[in-house]
């Protein structure tokens, strides 16, 4: 049992224990976590803080899968709450406060988000609107969020619409209701910063390690950083095994059958849709509680999204948007904006897979995907694997929290209660902390307080001046020669795709992507001698 209870604050003793591969790695731990996706690195951070041995592993990379895939959003819970939902509405929402105003409050912010009063919008609809942002408010009340965190919604009249979003239709346009949310910096980087703050309290976090059997008390795995097909196999015992795979668990264990639906947004440049202060939630036409969401980023594009589409067959490690979908959501944002938008400002696109429990067999119930609980479950397999699916990124906590609770109950592990609830993720602080950094503001909203370590690691192991290392990697790429070095030395990249899709999100835009691989291959030639 590791009785390791905080994590250290010595900077020579930060570096990274996520890892690629297996060398190393501990051969009899309390409990093993399979995915590193934002469950699996909360179930290892959940785990290791109660004082438990932990070796956490997946088959590609931190946020590899559905985590990376997202709105980039802290959801409140009203979308569950408008369908009947009122437990995940209220959990949803207790768990964003929680994320907002102590575990994360560096890397989440307040978005206020525009739903236009548009001439396809009736007078009934907008009512239901309003109605349902306030009860969004009496929910944000309940989880007991302060206003200074999230502002109670209102009423705005056309001209302060516009004020906010010049680029809307004025035609017909009767004003807007304004409400807010949570927003995400990244949601990759909150996974990542999750299994370094698990890795700071002594967990093992090994990337690029697949899992090929497991049962309750061992998993068999192999090595994929060696060269292709011979990647060695070892086996690890464990008290207890955690299954975190998201869209994969299935495959790893019996008696558990998913029914993925698609979600797809795309990505567009901020001068489609030039001049937005706020997010915009597009209403759907025809739909009563359906919006397409168009959600500016601080890096200067903006996501578009989402749709809902069951999936069949195979499940990809990449899944891929559809035309039909890409075209559905240019056409509802374009009714709703003076600029009508065409394939051509799309930029980037990218699709994740919602890991929803199947209610019927084979769908044959005729439900929607849409129309699923986001509710998660946990589930322990005849070998005594403990399985945790559904649910969604906001209640990440909630749902680790379950799962070890259901593995400690059923090994009797020695474990102390759950601390994550008021357990700061590495880089913390209140945000008036946060605004008097005097620290490159870039870094300050992707590391917190520990955008110090980022750029000082990044002196120590390449001697390059700051103008060079916090300088933009190329023309119209805002991240840095220190980001890509940080990745390599403290967060466990093991290649281009590691740094340029999952440590940053240059990746979804393909353009971008190309312009920024020089600097991921010279950030590796600095950075992974230096870390071996």
């Amino acid at each position: 049992m590791n009785t390791t209870t905080s994590p250290t604050t010595n900077t020579a003793m930060t570096a990274t224990r996520i890892t690629p591969g297996l060398a190393g790695a501990p051969s009899d731990v309390d409990l093993v976590v399979i995915g590193l996706g934002v469950t699996g690195a909360g179930v290892a951070l959940d785990a290791v803080s109660r004082g438990l041995s932990v070796l956490a592993v997946d088959a590609h990379d931190l946020a590899f899968g559905t985590s990376r895939w997202s709105s980039k959003m802290v959801h409140g819970g009203l979308r569950y709450l408008a369908k009947g939902q009122v437990g995940v509405a209220h959990e949803s929402a207790v768990e964003r406060g929680i994320l907002m105003d102590v575990t994360a409050p560096h890397l989440t912010h307040p978005m206020a988000m525009l739903i236009p009063l548009g001439s396809s919008v009736t007078r009934l609809q907008s009512y239901v609107t309003r109605g349902g942002l306030w009860a969004g408010d009496l929910l944000r009340r309940a989880a007991r969020t302060p206003t200074e965190t999230l502002p109670k919604p209102r009423h705005l009249s056309a001209t302060e619409t516009l004020g906010l979003a010049p680029a809307l239709r004025p035609a017909g346009l009767r004003g807007a209701v304004l409400g807010w949310d949570g927003q995400l910096e990244d949601d990759a980087r909150l996974v990542i910063t999750i299994a370094r703050t698990a890795a700071s309290y002594g967990a093992h976090v090994r990337t690029h390690a697949r899992v090929l059997e497991a049962t309750g008390t061992s998993v068999r795995l192999r090595d994929e950083t060696l060269p292709s097909g011979g990647g060695e196999t070892t086996t690890v015992t464990a008290r207890s095994v955690v299954n975190a795979a998201g869209v994969w668990a299935g495959g790893l264990v019996e008696g558990i059958t998913l029914r993925p639906s698609r979600g797809t947004h795309l990505v567009l440049r901020a001068e489609s849709l030039p001049g937005l202060a706020v997010s915009v939630f597009c209403p759907v036409p025809g739909e009563t509680n359906r919006f397409v969401m168009v959600l500016p980023q601080p890096d200067g594009t903006v996501y578009v999204g989402l749709t809902d589409e069951p999936v069949d067959g195979e499940i990809p490690d990449v899944p891929e948007p559809s035309a039909t979908e890409v075209g559905f959501l240019l056409d509802v944002v374009s009714a709703a904006f003076s600029h009508q938008l065409h394939h051509g400002d799309v930029v980037g696109a990218f699709a994740g897979l919602r890991p929803l429990l199947d209610l019927g067999v084979d769908g044959a119930d005729g439900t929607r995907t849409a129309d699923l609980s986001r509710r998660h479950a946990v589930v322990t397999s005849p070998t005594g694997v403990v399985t945790v699916v559904g649910g969604k990124l906001t209640t990440y906590r909630r749902m680790a929290e379950d799962a070890v609770d259901a593995a400690v109950a059923a090994a009797g592990l020695p474990a102390g209660p759950c601390r994550t609830r008021t357990l700061p993720l590495l880089g913390a602080a209140p945000r008036r902390e946060l605004a008097a950094l005097e620290l490159p503001a870039r870094l300050v909203r992707r590391y917190g307080t520990d955008a110090a370590l980022v750029l000082d690691s990044a002196r120590q192991v390449s001697g390059l001046s700051d103008e060079e290392l916090l300088a933009p990697v190329a023309a119209g790429v805002p991240v840095t020669l220190a980001e890509l070095l940080f990745g390599v030395t403290h967060e466990g990249a093991a290649d281009v795709d590691d740094l340029l899709d999952r440590r940053t999100r240059v990746g979804l835009v393909a353009a971008d992507r190309e312009l920024a691989v020089p600097a991921a291959r010279r950030a590796l030639e600095i950075g992974a001698p230096a870390h071996r």
